[in-house]
């Protein structure tokens, strides 16, 4: 992702907005591959808020939103997962990670997912009710509608990152999000503001935006939102620390030394170091070809 021209350096982890498009770089398209599974996953509980909100009733909008939201959760998890390997660099074939992943996380996904499908489906079943209705609406119930659909984006932002990383029970990670947002409340703030901006122009620009979904709906907005209080989630729950004992450390000096070619293929490193070094001697190509 180097917009007009690539002058990212690939061989140390960037910061700021040169890490923002190495990031892509690395992982742009295989989170927009997992962007459309992911939108395929949130088809039912679509299709279960649409029909309760059609029928304005509240007896089928309970039960079908939080099965709805029991089949998205694993996707859900699944692209989540996705975008916190790529925020830590971690190695492998995204393909096998998500499937990994899917093992790992869908039995643990179903009830964060359904209570999920069920806070979307009475949001928007409010969404409607406001919209149908004859009288003008009180700025506070406006504000209330805000805090609400805020309340849900802060509970996704900080609760599936842990889901996917850590086996905690429901009230540790509630109470690390808690804390955490105490700690760093300004940063927070950011990452639900992000995703609320963006929620709302989904919203207000429809129906045109709708096309936008199945692409770029859900990895982009939860990417820049993980993104942007990342460093400070690394620091509180020791992500890297735990993981590179096991993973690796994809940053080494010797990950990107160049091989004198007495080591033999098996032992080249795996898929996503081979795509960095194949990355990196691409753009070394390019810029003796412009020289």
């Amino acid at each position: 992702m180097g917009l007009f021209r690539d002058d990212t350096d690939y061989t140390f982890r960037q910061t700021g907005f040169a890490r923002y498009k190495q990031l892509l770089s690395f992982y742009g398209f295989h989170w927009l591959r997992l962007n459309m599974l992911a939108f395929a996953g949130s088809l039912p509980l679509a299709a279960a808020v649409l029909f309760s909100v059609m029928t304005s009733s509240v007896l089928v909008l309970l039960p079908l939103s939080f099965i709805g939201g029991m089949i998205f959760g694993p996707f859900l998890a699944g692209l989540v997962d996705a975008i916190m390997r790529g925020l830590r660099d971690a190695p492998g074939n995204w393909w096998k990670n998500y499937k990994k992943c899917w093992k790992q996380n869908w039995k643990e996904s179903l009830v964060p997912g359904g209570v999920l499908g069920l806070l979307v489906g009475l949001v928007s079943f409010m969404v409607y009710m406001l919209f149908l209705s004859r009288v003008a609406i009180p700025l506070s119930t406006w504000l209330m509608l805000l805090v609400s659909v805020s309340a849900v984006i802060w509970f996704c932002t900080l609760y599936w990152p842990q889901q996917v990383l850590f086996s905690q029970a429901f009230p540790v990670r509630m109470r690390n999000a808690v804390l955490f947002t105490i700690k760093h409340s300004l940063r927070v703030l950011g990452s639900v503001m992000i995703q609320l901006v963006w929620l709302l122009l989904l919203v207000l620009l429809a129906p045109w935006t709708f096309t936008v979904i199945p692409f770029l709906g859900f990895w982009f907005p939860v990417f820049l939102a993980e993104l942007n209080i990342y460093k400070y989630l690394n620091e509180d729950l020791s992500i890297e620390e735990q993981f590179i004992p096991v993973e690796g450390d994809p940053w080494a000096k010797d990950r990107f030394e160049e091989s004198d070619g007495t080591e033999e293929e098996a032992a080249l490193p795996d898929d996503g170091i081979r795509r960095w070094e194949a990355l990196l001697h691409s753009i070394e190509q390019n810029k003796e070809g412009k020289s």
